[in-house]
């Protein structure tokens, strides 16, 4: 089969299954919930219905506009999704023995791994029209109302919107390498779960008061992620990360890397192995 025939084929595999349609929701309900409520806090703060020390928080942590710090709830807060369908996307495999006629009618396994980043991508894509519509509408919608500034009309805003859109392909990216390292699909999750909501946050709230940590908190998936949106809630409320802030660019490579680097050793330790 063609790469393309392999790739609507993996495709095809996503869009009939139900967890895909069900981690958007849960995707919809978190993120949108949380950028919502946040955006009233903040947008009270600002006009003063509520007690604040200044006139809110931006992404670097200082007094003034909030809505990209909101906008960025979306990958800040939504990035778990596309690492959990990317690790699905091919632990599956492995969960339900589909990948013995997989193989048999695709016997290039490179070919079968290209089509599921190429799908994968797709499910990027699908999750950060998702959540970019949960977090900006709602959000927009909200500052509007109580007279503070969107951002909508600037260029800055849409490039970080822009921005988001490649950190969430990343991510699935980054998943389909830890599915292709720990094939066991509970083990999978639950070490994403536990890296992306407790491992991760305590070493880089660490990094911003040991000297040891600053300088690799910033090279962290998460950190990279939040460097290459370019605003990060978990920055801003710890005062940013430590060390010299790395450009937009660099984080995008960093998370590219670390992609990379999963599905190369997956490709190499467990994609290669016979199947049964």
């Amino acid at each position: 089969m063609s790469l393309v025939n392999v790739t609507r084929s993996e495709l095809t595999k996503q869009f009939t299954t139900s967890i895909w349609w069900i981690l958007g929701i849960v995707l919809a309900g978190y993120v949108g919930f949380t950028a919502a409520g946040l955006t009233v806090v903040f947008a009270l703060a600002a006009s003063g219905a509520l007690p604040s020390s200044g006139g809110g928080l931006t992404a670097t942590g200082v007094p003034g506009d909030v809505s990209a710090l909101i906008y960025s709830l979306a990958a800040s807060v939504g990035y778990v999704f596309p690492l959990l369908i990317g690790t699905l996307l091919v632990t599956g495999e492995f969960r339900h023995n589909t990948l013995t006629p997989t193989f048999l009618t695709t016997p290039k396994r490179g070919r079968v791994l290209t089509a599921k980043v190429l799908a994968g991508a797709v499910m990027g894509l699908v999750y950060a029209a998702l959540a970019l519509i949960v977090t900006v509408g709602p959000a927009a919608g909200i500052l509007a109302g109580f007279g503070q500034h969107t951002g909508l009309d600037s260029s800055d805003t849409w490039a970080m919107l822009g921005r988001i859109v490649i950190s969430f392909v990343l991510w699935v990216v980054v998943g389909i390498g830890v599915g292709l390292v720990v094939r066991n699909q509970v083990a999978a999750v639950v070490i994403v779960l536990a890296f992306t909501q407790f491992v991760e946050p305590l070493l880089r709230f660490g990094g911003a008061f040991v000297s040891g940590l600053s300088d690799a908190a910033r090279f962290l998936p998460g950190a990279a992620s939040d460097t290459l949106v370019g605003a990060s809630l978990f920055s801003a409320s710890a005062g940013g990360d430590a060390g010299q802030p790395l450009e937009w660019w660099v984080g995008g490579l960093v998370l590219l890397a670390y992609g990379l680097l999963f599905t190369v050793l997956g490709y190499l330790s467990s994609w290669r192995r016979d199947v049964g």
